[in-house]
Parts: C-alpha cells; sequence; structure tokens
C-alpha cells in the first residue's frame, strides 16, 4: 500500500506525467462534445454551437471547458453549488438535471445536467453539459415569451431534479418533463444525449484515475485552476491601474419600447479586477432581465476569452474578479421576473460592456495594445419558426443564423466578417440546405450586408443578413431582437459602431415576384416602399409563403478614425463590395477614380486628402485651412509632435497619447499636438464635442432617448472617439487611470 501511495506522490511531482493528465482532461472535455453531438437530435447541437461541456472540482469551480459558449460555464457551476449547500444525499451514478435561472441557468431553455463522479467511492469531479432547447413549454413556442409578466409564464422550471438516481433512469420525471415541450421527441434525444455525455466523462475520468491514481488526476485538475488564476495575476499587474466606465443599453422589454441601461464601472487595482454595476437600470417587467446566474455568466462571456488568451480556460481566470451589484437590477432579476430572453438580452449586454471596458485596458498597455478591440456582433436577432410541415407534422426551428454577426476589428486588423460574439470562441451555423431539409423554410438569400462593419482605420467585420420565405401554406414566427435602435457594436478609439439590426416583412410579395427577383433586390433595408420595418418586437406573427421575412445583423465595430483608413484598403473594400461608394466618400473620404463605364480603377491622391481635410474641419466647424493637412494614412503607434527633450509616453488609444514630463507631472495630448487634459487622463475635457450622424442606412433609426456625441481633435479635426448616450445626460469620461501607479515607470522605460 505504501508502495503505491509513494508512486502517486511521485507521479504528481512529475511535470510530464502532470501535463499528460491535464491534456487528457481537455480531451475528456471535447470526447463530450462528440457524444453530445452524436447523440443529440436538434441542430443547435449538431450544426451549431449553443451547448457547453466541461469537468468541474468537487467544490464547483470548472476545470475545463469546451470553446462553445463562454458564459455557459459558471452557471452549471452554480447548479452543482446549489446540490453542495443543500447537503443533498449523492450516489455514484446520480444524474441531476435543472433549468431554474434563480438557481443556476441562464433562462429555462438552457437544460443543465451535471453528475458527480466518483472513483472507488469518492467524489474526485463533476462533470456538466448544458444546451439550449427549442421549447421548454410556456405561452409561447420556443419559450420566448415576449409578453410574460412572471416567470412561470416561460416554461417548465426545474430547480435540480435527480433524473438518474444510482444509474437507473427516472422514467416519471422524465415523462413530466416531456409533457411540457411542444417538441417531445426533439428534447427526449437531447436529454438522453446529456445522459451519454456524462457518461462518457464518468467513464474516461475512472480509466484516468486508474492509470495515474486519483491524487494525481485531482492534484493536476486543481493546479490548472491555480496556475490559471496566477497567469491572470502576473497579466493584471502588467495593466494600468484605474477606472474604466462603459455603457450600453437595450430596447423594449416586450411590452413597450423603454430603454435599459447596464452600466459597469471597472476598477482594476494590482491584480484584481472589480466589476460594479450598481448604475444599471431597475429590472424590466418584460423577459429582457437576467438574473445574478446571467450577469456572472455575461462577465465571464467576455472576460475569459479577451484576457485569458495564452492561459487554460478555468475557473482560475474569475478569481481575481469580484462582481458587485444590488439585487432587482435589469442584471440581477428577482422572482418572478420573468427571464426568457436573458442570454440574448441582457446577458448579451453584459459581455458588451465588459469586453469594452477591458478592451481600453489593453489599448493603454503597451505590451497588448495591437489586442485592442472593438465590440463584437454586440446583440443575436432571435428568429423561430413553428408550425406544420408538407407531412402534417409538428416541427419547430430555432435558427442559429444570427450568431453570424461581424467581429470587432482589432488595433492591428480589421474584424472577420460574419464571425460571431466574443462570448462563442467557435461558432458556427447550420448549412442553408440543412435548415431547408429539416423545416420548411425556404432561404432567398444569406449574404455578407454591405456597410454593417464599424467604419474605421481598422474596419468591423460585416455582419450577414437573409431573406426567407415557406414551403407551407402558413406557420408562426416569433421574432425579436435588441439593437434595431441601438448601436450596440461599439467602436473604440474613434471608431464608429457596427450598423443596427434591421428587420422587415414583405406581406404577399412572392404573389407577384418570382423569388430569384427578390434575391436580386439587395438588401431589405434599401427597400422601404416594399418591406415593412418591424422593428425590435414584433413578437409572434403569422408567416405565409408569398411572404418574405428578412433581416440585417449587426457587423463589428471599428477602431480608429475611418478618416485614417489607408485608402488602398478602401479600394479593396469596394472591389469587395463590402463597402458602397457612398460610404467610400462620406465615411472614409476616398474619392474614386472611374473608367468611362464607371467601373472603378483607383483613388485619386490628391483629391482624396483635400476631401479629407474638408471632412475633419466640418466636425470642428471651420473652413478646411484651419486644419493641417495630413497624410492619406497615418502610423497609429507615432509618438505626439509636441514631445520634448527627456519626456516619455504611453498610448491611450489611436491618436492619444499620455505623457510624463521631465517634472513627472502627466498631460494627455493628440498626436496633432492638442493638449487635452493635465494630471488625468479625462481628455474629453479638453477635446471639442459635436453632434455626430452616424452613416445612414435606409430603415435605421435611433432610439428616441438616444443620441451620439462625436470626439474631435481641436487642432486637426481627427476623430478620438465616438459617444452613444441618453439624451438626457451627458457622455461619460470612460477611462480614468491611476497617475500614481508605479507600474508606469517601467511601461515608460519600454516604450
Amino acid at each position: 500500500m505504501s508502495s503505491n501511495v509513494d508512486d502517486q506522490h511521485t507521479a504528481t511531482a512529475d511535470p510530464v506525467i502532470a501535463q499528460v493528465v491535464r491534456s487528457r482532461l481537455v480531451a475528456i472535455t471535447d470526447q463530450m462534445r462528440l457524444a453530445l453531438q452524436a447523440v443529440s437530435g436538434s441542430p443547435t447541437v449538431t450544426e451549431a454551437s449553443d451547448f457547453f461541456t466541461g469537468l468541474y472540482l468537487p467544490d464547483g469551480s470548472f476545470a475545463t471547458m469546451g470553446h462553445q459558449v463562454t458564459f455557459e460555464a459558471p452557471p452549471v457551476g452554480a447548479l452543482i453549488r446549489h446540490l453542495l449547500n443543500a447537503d443533498s444525499p449523492l450516489v455514484d451514478g446520480d444524474r441531476i438535471i435543472g433549468n431554474d435561472p434563480f438557481v443556476g441557468a441562464l433562462h429555462q431553455n438552457d437544460l443543465q445536467m451535471c453528475a458527480p463522479l466518483f472513483v472507488d467511492g469518492e467524489l474526485v469531479a463533476w462533470a456538466g453539459v448544458m444546451a439550449h432547447e427549442t421549447d421548454i413549454g410556456g405561452m409561447d413556442f420556443a419559450s420566448w415569451s415576449p409578453k410574460a409578466k412572471e416567470i412561470w409564464q416561460e416554461g417548465l422550471r426545474i430547480p435540480a431534479v435527480k433524473l438518474v438516481s444510482g444509474g437507473t433512469l427516472r422514467e416519471d420525471v422524465l415523462e413530466m418533463i416531456l409533457q411540457a415541450t411542444r417538441l417531445p421527441a426533439q428534447v427526449g434525444l437531447d436529454i438522453r444525449a446529456f445522459i451519454a455525455t456524462l457518461n462518457v466523462a464518468g467513464e474516461r475520468l475512472t480509466e484516468l484515475c486508474r492509470r495515474y491514481g486519483t491524487d494525481v488526476v485531482q492534484t493536476a485538475m486543481a493546479t490548472m485552476v491555480d496556475d490559471a488564476e496566477a497567469s491572470l495575476r502576473r497579466r493584471l499587474l502588467e495593466l494600468p491601474d484605474g477606472v474604466v466606465h462603459t455603457r450600453d443599453f437595450l430596447e423594449h422589454d416586450g411590452h413597450a419600447n423603454t430603454l435599459y441601461m447596464v452600466d459597469l464601472v471597472l476598477t482594476k487595482h494590482a491584480d484584481h479586477l472589480r466589476f460594479d454595476f450598481s448604475g444599471s437600470s431597475q429590472q424590466a417587467m418584460g423577459f429582457v432581465n437576467c438574473s445574478r446566474a446571467g450577469l456572472v455568466g455575461g462577465v465571464a462571456g467576455a472576460l475569459i476569452p479577451t484576457l485569458g488568451f495564452g492561459i487554460p480556460w478555468n475557473d482560475g481566470l474569475l478569481r481575481p474578479t469580484e462582481i458587485v451589484a444590488p439585487d432587482g437590477l435589469i442584471c440581477t432579476a428577482l422572482p418572478p421576473a420573468p427571464v426568457g430572453s436573458a442570454t440574448v438580452e441582457t446577458v448579451w449586454v453584459v459581455s458588451n460592456v465588459v469586453s469594452a471596458a477591458l478592451n481600453r485596458l489593453l489599448a493603454a498597455t503597451p505590451a497588448y495594445a495591437h489586442r485592442a478591440q472593438a465590440v463584437n456582433s454586440g446583440t443575436m436577432a432571435t428568429f423561430n419558426l413553428s408550425g406544420r410541415n408538407q407531412f402534417g407534422e409538428n416541427f419547430g426551428l430555432h435558427l442559429m443564423d444570427p450568431l453570424a454577426g461581424g467581429f470587432g476589428a482589432f488595433d492591428d486588423h480589421d474584424g472577420q466578417d460574419a464571425a460571431g460574439p466574443i462570448n462563442t470562441p467557435c461558432p458556427s451555423i447550420a448549412d442553408v440546405e440543412v435548415n431547408e431539409q429539416g423545416t420548411p423554410l425556404v432561404y432567398l438569400y444569406r449574404r455578407l450586408a454591405r456597410d454593417t462593419g464599424g467604419a474605421g482605420r481598422r474596419r468591423g467585420g460585416l455582419g450577414a443578413e437573409i431573406a426567407l420565405t415557406i414551403a407551407v401554406e402558413e406557420a408562426e414566427a416569433l421574432v425579436m431582437t435588441h439593437g434595431a435602435e441601438v448601436p450596440n457594436s461599439a467602436g473604440l478609439g474613434g471608431g464608429l459602431p457596427g450598423g443596427l439590426i434591421h428587420q422587415s416583412l414583405a406581406p404577399n410579395l412572392l404573389a407577384a415576384a418570382e423569388p430569384a427577383a427578390v434575391a436580386a433586390l439587395g438588401a431589405a433595408a434599401d427597400h422601404s416602399e416594399i418591406f415593412t420595418n418591424l422593428g425590435p418586437k414584433p413578437g409572434a406573427f403569422p408567416l405565409r409563403n408569398t411572404d418574405v421575412f428578412a433581416v440585417t445583423w449587426q457587423g463589428g465595430g471599428g477602431v480608429g478614425d475611418p478618416l485614417d483608413r489607408d485608402p488602398a484598403d478602401v479600394l479593396v473594400d469596394l472591389r469587395r463590395d463590402v463597402v458602397s461608394r457612398r460610404a467610400a466618400y462620406d465615411t472614409y473620404g476616398v474619392v474614386v477614380e472611374t473608367n468611362s463605364s464607371g467601373r472603378i480603377t483607383g483613388w485619386d491622391p490628391r483629391a482624396t486628402v483635400r476631401h479629407r481635410r474638408a471632412l475633419r474641419a466640418a466636425r470642428l466647424g471651420v473652413a478646411p485651412d484651419s486644419v493641417p493637412e495630413l497624410p492619406a494614412a497615418i502610423d497609429p503607434h507615432l509618438p505626439p509632435r509636441t514631445l520634448a527633450e527627456g519626456e516619455s509616453w504611453l498610448p491611450l488609444s489611436d491618436r492619444l497619447r499620455l505623457i510624463r514630463a521631465v517634472d513627472g507631472t502627466w498631460r494627455v495630448e493628440s498626436v496633432d499636438g492638442a493638449r487635452l487634459a493635465e494630471g488625468s487622463t479625462r481628455w474629453r475635457a479638453g477635446a471639442h464635442a459635436f453632434p455626430f450622424e452616424l452613416p445612414e442606412r435606409a430603415g435605421a433609426t435611433l432610439h428616441d432617448e438616444l443620441t451620439v456625441t462625436g470626439w474631435a481633435c481641436p487642432v486637426s479635426g481627427a476623430l478620438l472617439a465616438v459617444d452613444l448616450h441618453r439624451k438626457d445626460t451627458d457622455p461619460i469620461h470612460d477611462v480614468d487611470l491611476d497617475l500614481t501607479d508605479a507600474g508606469r515607470t517601467e511601461d515608460l522605460a519600454r516604450t
């Protein structure tokens, strides 16, 4: 016995064996994914990526996770901790199911299951799985109920119930669950897929423990989490201390077009992050709220991919964080508040503000400024379809195509087109043919949408757009979103936000036009005489086989002033048809040259410089000769023009520099020499504010309570920032760095 114990201790200390075990744990997590997708009958799982698999420590901390949906890792841990706190008796072979948003789920559609994994009678770990179910009951198909006023109207609510007890399936519990859904066959198959997934985890973990020893495996799991925490804390020490303030909005709660705000004050000190959401709106009457589990998920969904690069993704990345928010906010709703659309409403917006805040810190860190990114695909417009197919059978579809929003631009490259949100690192959507084969859906087009990427020196990725009808006489559509009147994909450093969502319907269009003619129309938003704008939350309505529904999704935000974009890059965009000629001239300030047939042959350097100068002067309300002539393209990493001998500088964003004078005092200047702030980084105090008009896109309108303010360098008219805010409030100072931070000295020396 002592020999085996000594061998296990030796194995634990062996770095090679430790790494082998770590790699096996990650592989088990991926094997769980494969099992889930192999057994599931839901396109949400088999074709798309709205699911989660992971392994957890005995205390509920996640040690491994898949790369599908990052905000689903903490909720499964919450379910596990709920069971631990309830002191429920657990035995080998138990499989616990739940979906209660006030226990651990994000909304009732997110069915969760976890399993305690025992080896020789000892609880070694937990396995968890979670996936979106198309329907779990409630007053509307898909369990998204825009008119719901309480959670009981949104479907079956399971706190935490043993579905499998000691290896035996409780058929009565399963039958109760399936009686609540309109799609019992699909949900039933998914539940069996969950059980298979957890069985695979249990079998593989037992094999691993048998080979290397339980102590070795448990030590490896705990060390993975500890190492991730230590790595992130070291990274945080490289970022500047200070306060970052970001806001985002969502419109319409299903009952009224009320505007709600998610307000984040992020305080970074040493190796600690404090996320304070106390300034957010009170919880809503309608289904856009999220519970505290959703808030934690939303923070994790953005933090893990933004700061976790090069670090294993696990609970260690959340340990240096603190989340502050009183109960009863839109992001900490209390029962019986409805939360049916939490994942695509408030949870999504929480990820937006967290992403925006963290990337402002990266932009102010020389080692990581190249990774600074604008907000990705700031919303997910939901489309559900139900009815009877051509064979008279019930069908239901939760369309995952809206994941194809645009990725935010980075400091050093454009955002990827249709690359999806920050909280879904490996997004995927079904092929058109798969959706058409499984449901009576008919696509007229699915393509990238021109001009949806946020303009900037680096352009945001384009969102996609679709137009569709159905192959049966009539079905019921359920349509909702935020971001139809709020540009959620915010830009960075003078970059513009991505385009707005546009949802529209052309009733009876196909009675007079062939589908090919509709596809040739171009974007529905450009044909308002044919298509009716549905707004953010039209809810449920009948869709007929002569109707056409069309939607355009948000692109990613841009980085830097669009007038600083290299005209050669704009020319490429024009030739790819991802930017229109109007946007090239009005937004990017590029004057193109054409041949006799109107085809673009190049760009006119002199005319472009003059036009851009005029556009910058217009921001300041002065004549073009009042601002300096700038080159057609800039290097965003240039030092400020006024840097004196002995002075040092740091980047704040594309055209802002934090300068330390020889006497140790600090100031913020633009690269063009405008002194904007003394002794703080609140540079807006010295910048020129002006009403900013977002690039026009037919059918796109801001919410009545919102406006946009642009901030320009008072010397050159270069765009420094674009702020979306309520009309009755001033824009906020988003970055207030601690200039006494000793770490600044080391950064300056490197710069």
